[in-house]
C-alpha cells in the first residue's frame, strides 16, 4: 500500500515481454570504475548478470525477450545531447565491446533484438510494433542504467498503458542514491513497480501454469 491506496494489480497482467536494457559486453570488461564513460554504482555487474536467471525462466515459460542495444555511429552524428551531461561518448559502433553481452546472457541468433540512439528504448525504434505483434500488456524491465535507459524506457512504456515492472535485483544505476531515487519515482507512477526477481519468477511460474 502507498498513500493510502492498495495496489490492486497483478504483477503480470495480460501477456509479459522481458526487456533487457543495455546489458552489453562493457558491463563485463575489466574496466577500472574511474576509467569508464558513464558511472556504476557498485555490484552493477553482478545485478547484470543476474538477469540471466529471468531470462533462462522466461524461455521456459514462453515469455518473449527483447534484447535491447544501445549504439551510436563513431562519428558522433546521432550522439545527440547525450554527453551533456555526466556522461562521456560510449557505445560507438567502433568499439566491440558496444556489443550485446552474447555469452553471459545466453543470448540466441533468433532472439528479438533492437537498437537505439537514444535512452528510451522506444524512441526511434521499432520496440512498440513488436509489443503490438507479440501483444504484450506488461513490461518486465531489467538492465541499466536505473536512472538513465530503465527509467525512461519504463516513462514511455508507463505513458503508453503497457504495465511496467522493474526487476529491482536486475537493474543498477550510476550510483546508489541516483538508483533508488529512480525506483521511487517509478514506484510513484505504478503502484507495485518494484518487484524483486524472485516475486517475478513466481509469477512467470503462476502464468505457465494458468
Amino acid at each position: 500500500m502507498l498513500n493510502g491506496k492498495p495496489n490492486k494489480r497483478a504483477l503480470i497482467e495480460g501477456k509479459a515481454a522481458l526487456i533487457v536494457i543495455d546489458i552489453q559486453k562493457s558491463t563485463f570488461a575489466p574496466i577500472p570504475d574511474d576509467k569508464r564513460s558513464i558511472a556504476h554504482m557498485p555490484d552493477y555487474a553482478d545485478r547484470m548478470a543476474r538477469t540471466k536467471i529471468a531470462i533462462n525462466r522466461a524461455r521456459e515459460v514462453g515469455i518473449p525477450v527483447i534484447f535491447i542495444q544501445e549504439i551510436h555511429r563513431a562519428d558522433l552524428v546521432d550522439m545527440g545531447r547525450e554527453t551533456d551531461g555526466d556522461e562521456d561518448i560510449h557505445c560507438l559502433d567502433s568499439n566491440p565491446l558496444t556489443a550485446l553481452a552474447e555469452d553471459e546472457l545466453g543470448i540466441r541468433p533468433d532472439d528479438y533484438k533492437i537498437q537505439k540512439r537514444r535512452y528510451s528504448a522506444f524512441y526511434g525504434t521499432d520496440l512498440e510494433i513488436l509489443l503490438r505483434g507479440l501483444k504484450v500488456d506488461t513490461l518486465l524491465l531489467t538492465g541499466g542504467l536505473t536512472d538513465v535507459c530503465v527509467h525512461y524506457t519504463f516513462v514511455d512504456g508507463h505513458q503508453g498503458d503497457y504495465f511496467c515492472r522493474v526487476i529491482e535485483d536486475c537493474v543498477a544505476g550510476s550510483s546508489l542514491a541516483a538508483h533508488q531515487a529512480s525506483v521511487k519515482a517509478m514506484e510513484y507512477l505504478q503502484h507495485g513497480a518494484i518487484r524483486s526477481l524472485d516475486e517475478v519468477l513466481t509469477a512467470m511460474d503462476g502464468k505457465a501454469a494458468a
